[in-house]
């Protein structure tokens, strides 16, 4: 399972299970808000995305790191 969260300049948000989650707790960090006419998350400049993917099979193998824009 992927988990998500976003990233400031300044903070850094908790890992989420699923994105919309992420969208909607992204506002107590100041990476964006959820526009309330169209239901779309607009980021804030300089906000980015991580997306951590599942832990690979090998035992102490570190968790991949995937950054997308938000």
């Amino acid at each position: 399972m992927q988990r998500y969260r976003f990233i400031t300049p300044h903070r850094t948000g908790k890992w989420y299970p699923d994105l919309d989650t992420a969208k909607r707790f992204a506002c107590e960090i100041g990476a964006g808000f959820l526009d309330s006419r169209t239901g779309r998350f607009v980021a804030y400049v300089g906000t980015r995305l991580e997306v951590m993917k599942p832990r690979s099979a090998k035992p102490g193998h570190p968790a991949d790191l995937q950054k997308a824009p938000a």
